[in-house]
């Protein structure tokens, strides 16, 4: 019996290789196309782990002939550097920071994307609709870059809003070096650009529901907000979730280009984030290693964070991305 039962299970074995074999010639383009993409995978996502070793050793650029060479021949040093990571009180400053900052950009950003949605998709002139989508959508094309141009000359202290204040009898408002302020103006300017990114992708999800379900509920006399409540939100719910946990995960990246841009050295006590704490470390001061620690930190506390809010969501919600 055992030598029938492992005849077969080897006989299924051959056939399901054969069986790829013949789904392989006849879609070969297809994985073609994916060489590109492991490629990037490989280069740019793997090979670069073996530089995660930095955070355990005494890391010296002029320990080899090159950077990789400098990595293997520098000295092991185990876990002083996440020692002096946390002993640091710079450390639990930017990690404030950076939960404060994602914190204010989840509950008061979150929301606004998927109410625009569920407004966008109640215009039926299909003409004010694509102008308002679009409307919404262009910041979202717009680097940092540009994006700070056009809010320094909106905010900045010669600029239109200060002017106005100034033509009334305000005091000018110093939103880019203003500890108070400038907290908001990240959120403000993160949601302006972003939240137009966001809506298309609840968009989507809301042209995913059946039509039938809102003919049956304007049958039985439910209202636009009963039909909003107990069609658009539940069918929007698989995707509101997703996006949840993503934010979730990514509480500890708050943007690291958009600070970069917008933050200056009066304001590092609010806006010196993980992100940029690594940065001015890690190339300004060529502290590799400090550096490296806290973004295997940063990583580490992000998977945690993804993996304890999919099961939350899983548990109290039934939905889940796995």
């Amino acid at each position: 019996m055992k030598m029938i039962a492992s005849k077969s299970k080897a006989k299924n074995e051959i056939q399901k290789h054969s069986k790829f074999g013949a789904y392989l010639r006849e879609h070969y383009l297809m994985y073609i196309m994916l060489l590109p993409g492991l490629f990037f995978l490989i280069v740019y996502k793997f090979l670069p782990l073996y530089g995660i070793t930095i955070a355990f050793k005494d890391y010296s650029i002029f320990a080899g002939n090159n950077p990789l060479d400098a990595i293997a021949k520098s000295e092991w040093v185990g876990l002083q550097h996440f020692e002096r990571l946390f002993a640091s009180s710079a450390f639990i400053k930017v990690l404030l920071n950076t939960l404060i900052i994602n914190l204010y950009k989840i509950v008061f950003l979150f929301p606004i994307p998927i109410i625009c949605a569920i407004l966008l998709n109640e215009i039926r002139n299909r003409v004010y609709r694509k102008l308002a989508q679009t409307a919404i959508y262009i910041p979202y094309f717009f680097s940092w870059v540009v994006t700070f141009g056009i809010f320094y000359s909106l905010l900045g202290t010669y600029g239109i809003v200060n002017t106005g204040l100034s033509a009334f009898g305000f005091e000018r408002i110093s939103f880019f070096s203003d500890t108070n302020v400038f907290r908001g103006l990240l959120v403000f300017t993160e949601g302006w650009k972003e939240v137009g990114w966001n809506t298309v992708i609840y968009l989507a999800a809301i042209t995913g529901i059946d039509i039938s379900l809102y003919e049956a509920a304007r049958v039985d006399g439910a209202s636009k907000l009963r039909q909003i409540w107990h069609i658009t939100l539940p069918g929007m719910a698989s995707t509101i979730v997703l996006m949840l946990i993503l934010k979730v995960g990514y509480i500890l990246d708050t943007g690291f280009e958009q600070i970069l841009v917008f933050y200056n050295a009066t304001v590092y006590d609010v806006a010196d984030v993980i992100q940029t704490y690594v940065y001015r470390m890690g190339l300004g001061q060529s502290d590799f290693a400090l550096g490296t620690a806290l973004g295997l930190f940063n990583s580490v506390v992000a998977f945690i964070l993804i993996v304890g809010a999919n099961s939350i969501c899983k548990r109290l919600l039934h939905r889940s991305i796995w």
